[in-house]
């Protein structure tokens, strides 16, 4: 079976794809894998050697550490495809913000997905956690406090509130993404998106929110 068409690259020295570029490979992806009709791309030995000194990843996704929301299946990608930063539910801290920022500036990938998912574990714990005014064992306290603004925006929501807990994470994310120092120039002059995800578990599906 024939790779999937990506869009055009070739090295460094031709300058960056654009990021709706990138995100309509990512779409085809996606459907694929909801479709049950993977193709599985760069998965081969001859991948792997070609990458070993060097590589040109296409993307850059920060997503939950999930184990059914695996970005390279999600969006049936392989080797060499994708940066990915995976913490739970996506919290952001100085040193997991330095490995996105790395992703988007050092390897030049245009397009910052930001992907929750429903029926995320960890903002559940969060929302009953804060909900019980208690506090969580050891670290899982940083977590809980990391998503505290996305519980207080989503809080008085109608509706699921975890879902609704989960997006407002996700839009939190995106807007700090904005206007970070690194990444905010790049976006002003169109080399690179951050852009929110949702993924559905229900589905397989990802809904791209233009945030």
């Amino acid at each position: 079976m024939m790779e999937p068409a990506v869009p055009p690259r070739s090295g460094r020295e031709r300058g960056p794809i654009t990021p709706e570029g990138v995100l309509q490979w990512l779409l085809e992806g996606n459907r694929r894998w909801v479709g049950g009709q993977l193709v599985h791309p760069h998965g081969t030995v001859a991948r792997r050697a070609a990458l070993a000194a060097g590589q040109d990843p296409m993307a850059t996704v920060f997503s939950c550490i999930d184990s059914r929301v695996p970005p390279e299946i999600v969006f049936d990608c392989g080797v060499g495809d994708l940066f990915v930063v995976r913490t739970a539910a996506h919290t952001n801290d100085g040193l997991v913000q330095g490995a996105v920022e790395y992703g988007v500036d050092e390897a030049l990938t245009p397009l910052l997905v930001v992907m929750s998912h429903q029926r995320c574990g960890a903002v559940g714990l969060a929302v009953e956690t804060l909900n019980a005014g208690r506090a969580a064992p050891a670290h899982l306290e940083d977590v809980v406090e990391a998503l505290r603004p996305a519980y207080e925006a989503a809080k008085a929501l109608p509706g699921d509130q975890v879902d609704n807990t989960v997006r407002a994470q996700i839009r939190l994310t995106v807007e700090q993404l904005h206007h970070d120092s690194m990444l905010e120039p790049l976006e002003s002059q169109g080399r690179a998106r951050v852009i929110g995800a949702y993924y559905s578990l229900d589905s397989g599906a990802v809904d791209f929110h233009q945030a």
